[in-house]
C-alpha cells in the first residue's frame, strides 16, 4: 500500500495493546482517519486506553462482525490472530490486512536489521544495538522486545539503524516490509496454538528473507536444519555461524574462543552472559553488527560490556548459598532447555503457564540429570507432569509464590532455584516480564527476610 493510498482509506485498527496504540498514534500523525476495536471493552483495559484514544479523536467499539464492514485497511496488533473469519471476509470484500510492522516500515528512515528465531532473540537484538552504538554507529532498538515499530517511526532518520526483534505473530503479516540485514537465529517448535504446525510457524519466520531485495543479507544458524534450508533462498550469500564445527567462513567456536573468518574474535569466558546458547547469540549479533559497518575489535569490546536483557537467565538473589535465577522469557521448551543447559546441577526448575501445544517429553533427560525438583505451576502443570514422566520429582505448587516458598525452604547451599517456565504466562499473569518480576519480588524477599540481610551479606537486586 502506498503513503498516499493510505491518507485516503477507511482504516481499522483491531487490538488496543502497546502495538495497536503505536498504529493509532501514527495514523493520527500522518492524516489518516481510524477507528480502534479491541475483544476487551475499554474499562476492562489499562486506565490510560480510554485517555490516549480520546486525545487521538479516535473512537472505539467492541470487536464484533459488524466492525469489520466497510473498511479498506486493517491494521492487526501481534497478538490478534490473521485468520480471524472476519478478517479474512473482509478480505475478500478487498480490504487490505497488514500488521503494525507492516505500517511502520512505510514511514522508517534509516537501515532495519530485524532478527528473528525461537529463542535468544531479543538477547540478541538488544546486544545488536549494543555493538552499534559502542561502535558509534546510530542505532535504535524495538520491535517485539517491548518499543512498537510504528513508535520508532518519528525518532528514526537516515543513516541509522533501526534493530527490531520480529515475532512470527509480526512476520506473518508482512508484504512489502523490508530488512537490510535478516538474522534468524533458530527454529524450534513454539505457538503450535496459533500456528498449529511447525511449516507454517516456519513459513511465517521466513517472510524476513522472502520480502528482501536485491543486496540485503542474512545471518543464518548452520546448526539448525530449518536454517539451512533458509539459504537457499537468500539472494545473496549468508552469513553462518556455528557453535558445534568449524565453517569455512563465519563464526564458529574454537578452542575456547569465538573466530570470526578464522579471526580471533572473543574468548568465550570474556562473554558475560551464561550457556553456550548465549555464545550463538552474541556470533549472530557480531556478524549482523559487522554488515551494518562495526568493526571487529569494536565489536568485541562491546560485547564484554553487555549487561544482558532482564527476565533472561539475570541474576537476582543468592541467599543463604542458594542462588536464584529469572529466566521468565523461556516461553518455550526449547529456551528451558538452553537454561537448563547453563547450570552444571542442584536445580529446582519452576516450570508451568499457558501451555501453547508443546510437547514437554525433551525435558525428561536433562532434568534426570540436572534437576532436584521440578516445581508445577499454572494450567500446564497436569501436561507437563504427564510428559515428565516420573524422570524427576515434581512437587504440585500451582502459584509462583508457593514454588519460591518451597524450593526456598527445602534448596540446600550450591543449589539453584531457577524459572524457565517452558510456557507462556498468560494464565496467572498480563505477561513474561510480570511474571519475572512477581519472581524476583519474591526471591528479593527472601533475601531480606534471610541471615545473611541481618549481617549484611545479601546480594539481591
Amino acid at each position: 500500500m502506498k503513503i498516499s493510498e493510505l491518507q485516503t482509506a477507511k482504516t481499522l485498527v483491531v487490538g488496543m495493546g502497546r502495538s495497536g496504540l503505536a498504529a493509532l498514534e501514527l495514523l493520527r500523525r500522518k492524516g489518516v482517519t481510524a477507528t480502534a476495536t479491541d475483544l476487551q471493552p475499554l474499562e476492562a483495559m489499562p486506565p490510560d486506553t480510554a485517555a490516549r484514544l480520546d486525545a487521538l479523536g479516535v473512537p472505539f467499539a467492541v470487536q464484533r462482525d459488524a466492525v469489520f464492514e466497510g473498511v479498506d485497511l486493517i491494521v492487526l496488533s501481534p497478538g490478534v490472530p490473521a485468520d480471524l473469519p472476519p478478517l479474512r471476509a473482509a478480505a475478500a470484500r478487498g480490504a487490505k490486512v497488514i500488521g503494525e510492522v507492516e505500517l511502520a516500515g512505510l514511514f522508517l528512515k534509516g537501515g532495519t536489521i530485524g532478527i528473528t528465531g525461537s529463542n535468544g532473540k531479543t538477547t540478541t537484538t538488544a546486544l545488536t544495538g549494543h555493538i552499534l552504538r559502542e561502535s558509534g554507529i546510530p542505532a535504535q532498538v524495538g520491535g517485539n522486545i517491548g518499543n512498537p515499530p510504528a513508535n520508532m517511526v518519528a525518532s528514526s532518520r537516515a543513516g541509522q539503524w533501526n534493530v527490531l526483534e520480529l515475532s512470527s505473530f509480526q512476520l506473518e503479516t508482512t508484504d512489502k516490509f523490508r530488512v537490510a540485514i535478516a538474522a534468524i537465529l533458530n527454529l524450534t517448535p513454539d505457538h503450535l496454538d496459533r500456528h498449529y504446525t511447525l511449516e507454517s510457524y516456519a513459513a511465517a519466520k521466513r517472510r524476513i528473507l522472502e520480502t528482501q531485495t536485491a543486496g540485503g543479507r542474512a545471518v543464518l544458524n548452520a546448526d539448525d536444519g530449518i536454517c539451512r534450508e533458509f539459504g537457499e533462498i537468500t539472494r545473496e550469500p549468508a552469513v553462518w555461524f556455528s557453535s558445534r564445527r568449524r565453517l569455512d567462513t563465519g563464526l564458529w567456536i574454537e578452542g575456547g574462543h569465538i573466530r570470526y573468518d578464522g579471526q580471533r574474535l572473543i574468548d568465550l569466558r570474556d562473554i558475560p552472559l551464561r550457556g553456550i546458547h548465549n555464545a550463538e547469540n552474541v556470533m549472530a549479533a557480531a556478524a549482523a553488527a559487522h554488515l551494518a559497518g562495526a568493526d571487529l575489535e569494536a565489536v568485541a569490546a562491546a560485547v564484554r560490556t553487555f549487561p544482558g536483557v532482564e527476565h533472561r537467565l539475570e541474576h537476582v538473589c543468592s541467599v543463604n548459598g542458594v542462588d536464584y535465577f529469572n529466566d521468565s522469557k523461556a516461553t518455550n521448551v526449547d529456551a528451558a532447555l538452553k537454561a537448563i543447559g547453563a547450570f552444571q546441577g542442584g536445580l529446582w526448575i519452576i516450570l508451568g503457564g499457558k501451555d501453547k501445544g508443546s510437547d514437554y517429553t525433551p525435558l525428561q533427560g536433562p532434568l534426570k540429570e540436572k534437576a532436584r525438583a521440578a516445581l508445577l505451576i499454572g494450567t500446564a502443570a497436569a501436561k507437563i507432569s504427564n510428559h515428565l514422566g516420573g524422570a524427576v520429582e515434581e512437587i504440585r505448587c500451582g502459584t509462583m509464590e508457593r514454588a519460591v516458598e518451597e524450593a526456598s525452604r527445602r534448596a540446600r547451599p550450591g543449589d539453584t532455584v531457577l524459572l524457565a517456565p517452558a510456557c507462556a504466562s498468560f494464565d496467572q499473569f498480563d505477561s513474561y516480564e510480570h511474571r519475572g518480576q512477581v519472581f524476583k519480588s519474591l526471591a528479593a524477599k527472601l533475601g531480606a527476610d534471610s541471615e545473611q540481610a541481618r549481617k549484611g551479606e545479601a546480594n539481591c537486586v
